[in-house]
């Protein structure tokens, strides 16, 4: 099952991550990946550098795994040739750029199915087509800080972005889905097409509730930090040595919590009757759950909210979070070495699994691929040669910082 985009060939013109992870995920399902950098390595590359000469940063060591590596520029009369000869050996095109830069590259829809027909284009902005925003550039933030996110997760007189680039990630999943079915499509039809997505909009389907909530209702919220507004209790809690987070939605799950707490009277107090009640009075729950946790030990608060049923879990640190026990059982984390790495790099495999009606569903699929991402330019010459360049053809290339 693994193999599921074995004989795909995808083009990766993408930078920083939601480009690059869409097509990483396709690498992982099987499909043969190049990764099309500047000649001098892209942004993404450098970013957050863990290598000993900083030619591979954290986030390059995650989108970049199980991809061929070629540099080149595009905007040159030989390099068009290029990007055409490739192009026509390719079934998908992955591009994260402007409109107007994709077309300065000859890489918009209508110069690639000039060269393919049936090539699927599958590319991602900041704010996409069909509005004024649309030549603007931006990043993940920008997509929380519009869509009404940030608003919600800080306090009133700071608004708070979240660490891990949610945005990016998610508009690499929409767009690797998108490319998935524009495969099955053309499998059918014949014909290619493009995907279009982008990170304002994946920022807006993602916080839509809160936007429905206030069309239909003006609530009018503001931010909370941790503390939910549509339950309780739900916040960080401060134990006798650590942090913990405990999430109560739902009746069944405050009756347990006031079973645990010795509260059960509250569940006749109309205050605390609905989720929708106990969010507007959540400062007494809060303040109960966090008395009750102060006297305790972060395990011994786990154990008895395991116990109970109720969703809790450690704030952990990065470093705990590698050191979990549940993460090591899982075997998620894959080390992946790269040439100057002081350790190898616990990188996140493919977080879907998929098991074959004839396969044991226990254990990992070991045939799933796993490869290290890419030195600046490795595969150039290898992919060149596939394209009918011989090597004096390469070294004048190389020579005129063609790639």
């Amino acid at each position: 099952m693994t193999g599921i985009l074995t004989g795909i060939r995808v083009l990766d013109f993408g930078r920083y991550i939601a480009g690059p992870y869409c097509a990483t995920m396709l690498a992982d399902l099987g499909a043969e990946v190049i990764r099309v950098e500047k000649v001098d390595g892209s942004e993404d590359r450098f970013y957050a550098p863990i290598s000993e000469n900083g030619d591979c940063g954290a986030t390059f060591a995650q989108m970049g795994r199980n991809k061929r590596g070629l540099t080149l520029n595009p905007r040159t009369p030989e390099g068009r040739k290029i990007v055409e000869a490739l192009v026509k050996t390719a079934d998908v095109v992955v591009a994260n750029l402007p409109p107007q830069t994709l077309e300065a590259m000859s890489l918009d829809y209508e110069a690639l199915k000039a060269i393919k027909a049936d090539i699927i284009l599958t590319t991602n902005s900041a704010f996409g087509s069909g509005g004024p925003y649309s030549d603007r550039v931006g990043f993940d933030g920008v997509g929380q800080a519009m869509s009404g996110a940030m608003y919600l997760s800080g306090f009133p007189d700071q608004p708070q972005k979240t660490y891990p680039p949610y945005v990016d990630f998610g508009t690499a999943l929409y767009s690797a889905l998108g490319t998935m079915a524009a495969l099955m499509d053309r499998d059918r039809t014949g014909k290619g097409c493009k995907v279009e997505t982008s990170l304002f909009r994946t920022a807006l389907s993602f916080n839509n509730s809160a936007l429905i909530e206030q069309a239909t209702t003006q609530v009018n919220r503001v931010g909370t930090g941790n503390r939910g507004q549509v339950g309780a209790p739900m916040d960080a809690f401060k134990t006798d040595d650590g942090w913990i987070l405990i999430q109560v939605i739902g009746q069944p799950l405050f009756e347990r919590w006031a079973d645990l707490m010795g509260e059960k009277y509250w569940l006749s107090d109309q205050r605390f009757s609905t989720d929708d009640a106990r969010g507007k009075n959540r400062d007494e729950i809060c303040e109960r759950t966090q008395t009750w946790c102060a006297s305790r030990s972060t395990d011994e608060c786990l154990a008895l909210l395991s116990e109970a049923r109720i969703p809790c879990g450690p704030i952990l640190s990065p470093q705990a979070a590698i050191d979990d026990q549940h993460v090591r059982a899982m075997g998620f984390l894959k080390p992946l070495d790269y040439p100057g790495l002081a350790h190898p790099a616990p990188v996140a495999s493919l977080p879907i699994k998929i098991t074959a009606a004839d396969t044991d569903s226990s254990g990992d699929d070991q045939t799933v691929p796993f490869d290290r991402p890419p030195t600046l330019g490795e595969h150039t010459d290898h992919i060149l040669a596939e394209l009918g360049y011989n090597p004096d053809q390469i070294k004048k290339l190389r020579e005129q910082h063609i790639v």
